[in-house]
């Protein structure tokens, strides 16, 4: 996936965060930190990971292609790329009202670790607060099902 579709994709997936732009993509993608994990055209996550933390930036999956699995499987193959690449731990922020991401991420073994107020701005100008959650990684990461 390019720049381009990226910013499509998650432009379809998203209100609160706001979508990210091409040039956001594009300055990501430049990161030799930054990995991306595509399922088709249908889902996306992007990845960093430094000094022995991985923070799962943004996670993208197409409204007709919801509940499906693709982003279990996407967080999955973020946990072992993670390890791969020396975490030892994972965070995300993910926005306090958003229950089907909470739920996922609980899921994938996520808790809570702090909150960020007003960390988000919705279309409708609204705040929201982020959760944001982490979870230690095994020594030994499992190849996930793909």
């Amino acid at each position: 996936m390019t720049p381009d579709d990226l910013a499509t994709l998650h432009a379809r997936s998203f209100t609160t965060p706001r979508p990210w732009s091409v040039a956001e993509f594009s300055d990501f993608l430049a990161d030799p930190l930054v990995f991306l994990l595509l399922e088709g055209d249908a889902g996306f996550l992007l990845g960093r990971a430094v000094a022995g933390e991985a923070e799962l930036l943004t996670l993208a999956v197409a409204p007709e292609a919801r509940r499906r699995g693709l982003a279990r499987k996407l967080v999955n193959r973020f946990l072992y790329q993670a390890r791969l690449r020396g975490a030892d731990s994972a965070f995300l922020e993910v926005a306090d009202d958003n229950a089907a991401a909470r739920a996922l991420y609980a899921g994938a073994g996520f808790v809570r670790a702090g909150r960020r107020r007003g960390y988000y701005a919705g279309p409708d100008k609204q705040v929201r607060d982020a959760l944001v959650l982490r979870r230690p990684l095994p020594l030994t990461a499992e190849r996930p099902v793909t």
